[in-house]
């Protein structure tokens, strides 16, 4: 690619309303969780935010993040000592943003886009429905047939 074409392709990447971002929210709601999109009140402004479970789902695309091991992530050839400093911030910073969200006591959910292609979607978006409804039963404790609000975990 010449500096132009390349300049255009990446100037024309969103950060917001990505497909696998969509791909995540649509199947959410589909199972029934409500949830808020980019809070900024949080650290990173998380794609999507589930308050009432104190949970954050990220869905990062694998270039973009650095996914060590996946196909989709590859240092361009040109100009690579941007890129390789570029995406180690980007690194860092999720990294940070994570832990400051779970010192806060929210629990952190990351979806890579390489785990919504092909066969993976479904086991990964599984898994994702799966563990966000353990976190939803959690809240609850049972005791003599009657449903009882639990104390929530700082």
């Amino acid at each position: 690619m010449t500096r132009e074409q390349r300049h255009r392709c990446m100037s024309s990447v969103r950060s917001k309303d990505t497909r696998p971002e969509m791909v995540v929210r649509r199947y959410l709601w589909q199972q029934g969780f409500h949830y808020r999109l980019h809070d900024r009140s949080l650290p990173g402004s998380p794609d999507i935010v589930l308050r009432r479970l104190r949970a954050v789902v990220l869905v990062n695309g694998c270039f973009w993040h650095g996914h060590e091991g996946c196909a989709k992530f590859r240092l361009p050839q040109s100009n690579t000592p941007f890129w390789r400093t570029k995406i180690a911030r980007n690194r860092a910073r999720d990294f940070r943003n994570t832990r400051l969200l779970r010192w806060m006591g929210w629990h952190v959910f990351v979806v890579w886009e390489c785990q919504l292609e092909g066969p993976r979607r479904e086991a990964t978006l599984a898994s994702l429905s799966l563990s966000l409804s353990r976190l939803t039963l959690r809240q609850y404790a049972i005791g003599d047939d009657t449903l009882i609000a639990a104390e929530p975990t700082p």
